[in-house]
């Protein structure tokens, strides 16, 4: 569900939508990875000035957090080609 959300916000800020993708690792049971993947000129999008963009994005992961008890990581790395 986090992967969803994470995804269709993320097209809605980048140049080339069709290049995200969000992955999802669960590392253990009260700990999980999220990284989404865009194209190489869009991750700085994505993080923002001063990294604000991804930090907004992991305040709202937060909310899941006090949810589920799962803590999330957000990375954004971009495509491999």
């Amino acid at each position: 569900m986090i992967e969803k959300f994470l995804e269709e916000f993320a097209k809605l800020l980048v140049d080339n939508p069709a290049g995200v993708r969000v992955e999802r690792s669960d590392i253990d049971g009260t700990f999980c990875e999220v990284v989404i993947y865009a194209d190489k000129i869009d991750t700085g999008k994505l993080i923002g000035k001063d990294g604000k963009m991804i930090n907004s994005l992991k305040t709202l992961i937060s909310g899941c957090k006090a949810k589920d008890g799962i803590s999330y990581r957000v990375t954004v790395k971009a495509n491999d080609e």
